[in-house]
């Protein structure tokens, strides 16, 4: 199965209300980052114990380890929780930046170092949110 494959399996199986949220969250981030890498991760290790869960993401990121190795990933990630959904925002240095830059412009939602999670669309300004998409895209343009 490859990656859109999986990305529509994984938005499918989830229940109705958050389906349509998580279709057209990644429908908005497709045409916001047209032509970016998309990833599928399913949320198991390397032995297929579920370590997380699963997430779609945007675009490609090394991240450097303070021991040297490195690992590529995704800039953007969506994924579904128990009380709604998450955003992932990786990579960006300053741990404050985005809860200081867009934590009260952004509506009903908590605004960590790397995430920004919330129960539905309706609670968050969507226009924020792809600001904070574009932004992270544009750090190393």
């Amino acid at each position: 199965m490859n990656v859109e494959e999986q990305i529509k399996e994984y938005i499918s199986s989830q229940p109705e209300s958050k389906r349509a949220e998580m279709q057209e969250l990644h429908l908005r981030t497709l045409k916001l980052l047209p032509g970016c890498k998309l990833w599928f991760l399913d949320g198991k290790d390397g032995n297929d114990k579920i370590v997380s869960n699963p997430n779609i993401g945007y675009g490609f990121y090394t991240i450097k380890y303070a021991n040297g190795t490195t690992r590529d990933f995704y800039k953007i990630g969506i994924s579904a929780n128990t009380t709604g959904i998450s955003v992932y925002i990786m990579g960006i240095e300053d741990k404050k930046y985005l809860s200081e830059t867009y934590g009260k412009k952004i509506g009903k939602a908590s605004v960590s170092g790397y995430c920004i999670k919330f129960k539905t669309l309706k609670d968050i300004n969507i226009d924020i949110l792809e600001a904070v998409l574009r932004y992270r895209f544009e750090l190393e343009l």
